[in-house]
């Protein structure tokens, strides 16, 4: 697949936003050891281009969904991320009033439906947004990511089956980073290359460098116009690799010192970009020490947001359990920061819905899977 010229504007704005997720997570990591984040946590420093390069593939209307390794991909999605802090910091001012907290981020406003503490929980219920798509005739992609190891869980399975039967436009992303918690993909798997899977139900199935935002681009970009075109969903193996934990309190000494240091020296995704904006004079040493100034002061101000965000009051404990009948939707940017610029998503109802396809086809699903665009990785 040949790479897709993009502007400068374009590449500028990628880096931008890899250096943002990598200094957030940094500080967020900070935090924690900091007892500012309780609980779990889970870091995304390594993965950066995979959220990154999907997010400028996609449409902004398109729905999202991840596990519990959530932070950048709201924040990719333009999430404000004092909020996502605040969240973090299980403060009033987060997104979910800090109810959430680290593993269970959500922001509709940007079409982003949820990070999901169950491993695999998020893989059916992207058929179900895809699905709503389709019987909605919205023209929308679900894109899904999950971890390696939750591609040994049944509910993977089950999904592809529905996913495939029906031509759902879904993008699943699983974001290998070799390590399922604290063990080798390989060493749990009977076929270790997860993309190879798709072949079972018919689907499109695909490996991409995960740490080349530019390759991570392209593949989305294609396989989202696949989708739209009616064609079914799609298995995208994004091989990756993270340089922390599984959480903060994985010690991880189930790898060696020598391969993280490897993989940070000849794989970063930050670096990798960088050198393509030096090469096309895009950009100097001396622009991106500024940008990155820009970037450390935005996530300097967002853990300020939520140190100063109060805790959630006593009479919020029974609230949001229930939604009455009428109730408008809560606004969260519009709660705390007084935001007028919120749009958000309206849905079509009533009786304009209907199926427009064969719920139960009688035909054989799919086609000739030989015929399917299965590659290795790129």
């Amino acid at each position: 697949m040949a790479t897709t010229k993009l502007d400068d504007e374009t590449l500028l704005g990628m880096y931008r936003l890899m250096a943002l997720l990598r200094r957030f997570e940094e500080k967020a990591g900070q935090a924690y050891g900091q007892k500012k984040i309780q609980g779990f946590c889970h870091l995304y420093i390594g993965q950066e281009a995979v959220a990154v390069g999907a997010q400028y593939a996609l449409r902004p209307d398109d729905y999202m969904m991840t596990g519990y390794r959530d932070h950048a991909h709201p924040i990719a999605r333009g999430a404000d991320p004092g909020m996502i802090m605040a969240e973090l910091f299980g403060r009033y001012g987060g997104y979910s009033k800090g109810r959430g907290g680290s593993m269970h981020l959500i922001d509709v406003e940007h079409h982003f439906y949820g990070g999901y503490g169950i491993v695999g929980g998020q893989i059916p219920l992207a058929a179900g947004m895809a699905f709503a798509s389709k019987y909605r005739g919205e023209d929308r992609v679900a894109i899904c990511f999950f971890g390696d190891a939750a591609a040994n869980q049944g509910s993977f399975h089950e999904t592809f089956n529905m996913a495939a039967k029906w031509k759902l436009p879904v993008i699943y992303v699983c974001e290998n980073n070799r390590y399922g918690m604290g063990t080798d993909i390989a060493r749990v798997s009977g076929e270790p290359e997860i993309y190879k899977r798709a072949s079972a139900y018919r689907m499109r199935g695909e490996a991409v460098d995960g740490m080349d935002v530019l390759k991570m681009y392209d593949v989305v970009k294609d396989c989202a116009d696949w989708c739209r075109a009616g064609k079914g969903p799609v298995l995208l193996e994004a091989n990756t690799y993270r340089y922390r934990g599984h959480s903060m309190s994985d010690a991880a000494t189930y790898r060696t010192k020598e391969e993280v240091e490897e993989e940070r020296s000849k794989n970063d995704p930050i670096a990798k970009l960088r050198e393509v904006l030096f090469k096309k004079k895009i950009a100097t040493e001396a622009s991106l020490e500024k940008l990155q100034e820009e970037i450390n002061k935005a996530c300097d101000d967002a853990v300020a947001f939520a140190d100063q965000s109060p805790e959630p009051p006593m009479e919020e404990l029974y609230g949001d359990i229930l939604v009455e009948e009428g109730e408008p939707d809560a606004h969260p940017r519009e709660r705390v920061l007084g935001a007028k610029d919120v749009k958000w998503p309206t849905y079509p109802k009533g009786d304009e819905l209907k199926v427009t396809w064969d719920l139960e086809p009688r035909t054989e699903s799919g086609g000739n899977v030989s015929a399917l665009p299965r590659k290795g990785a790129a």
